[in-house]
């Protein structure tokens, strides 16, 4: 008999579930959300009697015996600063996701649903690698402006996942292995993994880094600062440049790849320059990555929704490889990446960690 666990991942207007027996998925369901009645919430806690009841009438209508499960794990929330792993949720997490001090996100609910489903059957809950995961070393947090910072937001669950599928490639531990990670999506977030833990990456939430399908990536200081107080724009138009209407949006009008390929096929001159943009600066900060490590690279590793696109992957490669092997693992499966989490700490391969 396998271990059985269930994956709750909650986004803006809807709930994705799915069950795992080891690492098969037996079940895989999306609850929908009325988006009038989320919107009527306050907070994103004041969701939760009623996600969790729309959550338990799904499984309830789709015949599943929660009573089989060893465990549930949630996604992981705006939490504060930690480091990468599976943590069993407790009281103290609970308390930080109601106050939400980082801010409000879908995700935070993960850990509460989890925790209430997990609790009624006498089974433990978990969240794996949320989004503020942070391994940073200090001198990676440095800018030239001391009131400013770099934080560590960017897409854990993914390129901790990816990363460990890589090391299982190479045949060596994880923490033996120095990776670049690059997860290539509507953000874009390139991580540098020494010996296990993520010693660097670009904030991919706040417009730091390259340029992705829909956000504008590190830009100009002097140019920016002169169009923010231009009188032209509201503070929420600056940051929709830069988080939803920039990079490829911008210029291209679209976030799509499927339809900016069709579009480069057909001989759009421009879509073939922007994309090419795009990965020219994804492939410069997988460069500078290689810096901090030192050249000591064992593998640059691409992921995400854009390493289908066979372009993409090409034009990156031809500028990084002599840097190491490109390993290239398309899409992002977050409800296999929270099974695998939990599933470690159900066979005793890793201990699940404490949230403080």
């Amino acid at each position: 008999m396998g271990f059985k666990v269930l994956a709750i991942n909650p986004g803006s207007t809807s709930t994705k579930l799915a069950i795992y027996e080891d690492e098969t998925c037996i079940f895989k369901f999306s609850v929908r959300h009325d988006a009038e009645i989320i919107a009527s919430f306050e907070r994103i806690i004041d969701q939760y009697d009623f996600r969790k009841k729309a959550i338990m009438e799904a499984l309830n209508e789709s015949d599943i015996d929660i009573t089989e499960l060893d465990a549930v794990v949630g996604r992981g929330g705006m939490l504060k600063p930690i480091e990468g792993g599976t943590y069993e949720v407790n009281q103290a997490m609970i308390d930080y996701i109601k106050e939400a001090p980082r801010g409000e996100h879908a995700s935070n609910l993960g850990c509460v649903i989890a925790k209430e489903i997990a609790d009624s059957i006498g089974v433990p809950s978990f969240i794996v690698d949320p989004v503020a995961v942070d391994e940073m070393e200090d001198i990676a947090r440095y800018t030239g402006m001391p009131e400013i910072k770099r934080d560590s937001l960017f897409h854990a669950l993914n390129q901790k996942a990816v990363a460990l599928k890589a090391a299982r490639d190479l045949g060596k531990p994880y923490r033996e292995l120095n990776l670049i990670v690059a997860h290539l999506g509507g953000g874009i977030s390139v991580g540098v993994h020494r010996k296990g833990r993520v010693i660097d990456v670009n904030n991919a939430l706040d417009g730091d880094g390259p340029m992705s399908p829909e956000r504008s990536g590190s830009v100009p200081l002097g140019p920016l600062y002169k169009m923010v107080f231009s009188g032209k724009y509201t503070l929420k138009e600056i940051q929709r440049k830069n988080y939803g209407q920039g990079g490829l949006v911008a210029y291209l009008g679209t976030n799509d790849g499927y339809e900016i390929e069709k579009r480069i096929k057909a001989g759009d001159e421009e879509a073939r320059f922007i994309f090419g943009v795009m990965c020219y600066q994804i492939a410069k900060e997988i460069g500078s990555g290689a810096t901090v490590l030192k050249g000591h690279v064992d593998a640059i590793v691409l992921t995400g929704g854009l390493a289908y696109d066979k372009l993409a992957v090409s034009l990156i490669k031809d500028r990084v490889e002599f840097i190491s092997k490109v390993l290239v693992y398309p899409g992002e499966d977050e409800m296999e990446s929270l099974a695998e989490g939990a599933l470690r700490v159900l066979r005793k391969e890793e201990s699940a960690k404490e949230y403080r």
